[in-house]
């Protein structure tokens, strides 16, 4: 990308985040976590641990967030085993980060990757109904 842009692009970027629908928003989280642990095995590979730490810890914000963000009133056993999953994805980032091994994080872009499948067929589904 042309350094020129840059700020445009982040702009435009921020400006889709905020007027996003919460369908919409989600899935965009999903999709930074994501990319900011492929970005961590980038990092890994190349043996630049600083910025491998930096972008683990940006995903695992984003999955603590998840997890804050679930109701248990309302999603009863669902929200209490999607917190389960992403309390074990918290667990794989803390390997990956201590160990130093791609594998947890590959573990986790898998998981991640079906999650926002699934929460994407369901905000489809919703978008029909209307109900979001």
């Amino acid at each position: 990308m042309n350094v020129a842009y840059q700020p445009q692009v982040q702009t435009y970027k921020r400006n889709q985040f905020y007027t996003a629908d919460r369908g919409t928003v989600l899935l965009m989280l999903y999709q930074g976590a994501i990319d900011f642990l492929k970005k961590a095995k980038e990092r890994l590979e190349e043996g630049d641990m600083a910025a491998k730490g930096s972008f683990i810890s940006k995903a695992h914000a984003i999955i603590s967030e998840f997890i804050t963000s679930l109701n248990h009133d309302v999603g009863g056993d669902f929200s209490r085993n999607l917190e389960d999953l992403y309390r074990f994805m918290l667990d794989q980032l803390m390997e990956a980060h201590v160990g130093n091994d791609p594998k947890p994080l590959d573990n986790v872009i898998g998981l991640l990757a079906g999650l926002q499948d699934a929460w994407q067929q369901a905000i489809v589904k919703a978008r029909q109904e209307g109900v979001l």
